[in-house]
């Protein structure tokens, strides 16, 4: 019996260390071969990262019957670092829609290849898939195009935009209103990177995205009507300007024509600046002279009298001006009664020694206590003083305030007879 345990359990390592080998296995045949794309500076990237290229390198789970829809995300870096470069955007709404990366290559990057590290992520069942996509940046024979126009277009999110169908259709907009023989679409910027809020979710309100677009001839009239000062008075006031090919845009884009931006590049404005003397500008031939490395010693004792010695010298002088009022100065009991009339004196000193006879009187009686303050224990002993009466007396008839035994020299209260006499 233990010899067969002993086959077992090393046929069951066994199948777990294939299984593990073979998962690994299948880990690193998720790894794709490289990919290559070649834009072209200064003019639109956009690569999408579709979830059904992904789904195939994922192992199905679904039920009989049932089309898998695992949720995958997406992370975007350049290889050896954490970020992708400078120029590169990356969005994907949800789980369940396409990744898009976008952007404008710049000049300083042609002819170095990029490589953007993607790892997808399966949601559900926690795996990965990576590929590198390398970014071959050619240089334009156009760029960059001298006029420049940026629309806002208020009805748009950033990756609604990033669609070909959606983006060619406003280049065939714009061209047709501009008429250039070249026109490329520069950059896309979402409101949201601008410094805009995230828009209510009412209405179907859209974030709004900035489409900066060039062309190789000048702006056409409708462009420059922006810039009219009618125009521009009714931008300030927060109106709707008025453009005339408006109507080639309002159909599918709602552009925001107070925030149109026209750039000219043929008017290079010269950076150089004649140079005006004046006090901070040294004459030719002069030489900075910094002060030397020896300081001077400084007496500070004036400086301790000017901040310490003569605020508290006036301190001290206010403080003694303060007691002699206060105790040298006082009117005192002899002033008072030198000024107050003698008769009302005299009435005040025999209110006093009447008070005080009253007082020594007061403690002179000799009245008995009421029963209702007769101490409980025995001033002496300190032994339970015993009931004036037995629990079986008849306290119905009792009075509320019983009469008190006479104490001698106790001045007796005359009571009347039922005959009308008084006796005492």
């Amino acid at each position: 019996m233990l010899y067969y345990l002993e086959h077992v359990s090393f046929l069951l390592f066994s199948v777990s260390y294939l299984f593990f080998c073979f998962s690994v296995y299948t880990i690193l045949s998720k790894v794709h071969s490289d990919r290559n794309v070649y834009p072209s500076a200064g003019v639109l990237f956009v690569h999408v990262l579709e979830r059904e290229y992904f789904k195939g390198e994922f192992p199905p789970y679904p039920k009989p019957g049932e089309i898998s829809n695992d949720p995958i995300t997406f992370n975007t870096n350049l290889m050896g670092y954490p970020d992708r470069p400078g120029w590169l955007r990356y969005i994907q709404r949800t789980p369940y829609s396409d990744g898009v990366l976008y952007g404008s290559p710049t000049v300083e990057n042609v002819g170095k290849p990029t490589i953007i590290e993607i790892t997808a992520y399966n949601r559900r069942t926690f795996e990965t898939a990576r590929h590198n996509l390398i970014i071959n940046i050619m240089s334009a024979e156009d760029f960059p195009l001298p006029y420049q126009a940026e629309f806002f277009i208020r009805n748009m999110n950033v990756e609604e935009m990033l669609a070909s169908e959606v983006l060619g259709d406003f280049l065939g907009a714009v061209k047709n209103v501009w008429q250039p023989e070249r026109l490329n679409a520069i950059n896309i910027t979402s409101a949201l990177d601008r410094g805009g809020r995230v828009p209510l979710p009412i209405n179907d309100m859209k974030e709004g995205v900035y489409v900066m677009v060039g062309a190789d001839v000048p702006f056409s009239s409708c462009l420059r009507e922006v810039e009219n000062p009618q125009n521009q008075l009714r931008c300030s006031q927060e109106m709707e300007p008025v453009i005339t090919c408006d109507k080639k845009f309002r159909t599918q884009f709602h552009i925001d024509w107070c925030k149109i931006s026209l750039v000219d590049n043929t008017k290079q404005v010269s950076t150089f600046q004649e140079v005006i003397r004046g006090e901070g500008i040294l004459p030719d031939g002069g030489e900075y002279k910094p002060p030397s490395d020896t300081l001077k010693s400084r007496d500070y004792y004036s400086d301790f009298l000017i901040t310490l010695a003569v605020p508290s010298a006036i301190a001290l002088v206010l403080f003694l001006i303060l007691a002699y009022i206060m105790c040298c100065r006082r009117e005192g009991v002899e002033k008072r009664n030198m000024q107050t009339p003698d008769i009302q004196l005299v009435h005040h000193s025999a209110i006093q020694k009447s008070t005080k006879e009253l007082r020594d009187m007061s403690k002179n009686r000799e009245i008995a206590w009421p029963l209702s303050t007769l101490p409980v224990f025995h001033p002496v002993t300190g032994e339970i003083v015993p009931p004036l009466h037995t629990d079986s007396y008849d306290n119905t008839s009792m009075p509320l305030m019983q009469t008190q035994q006479n104490l001698p020299h106790q001045t007796q209260i005359p009571q009347q007879q039922s005959a009308g006499k008084w006796y005492s």
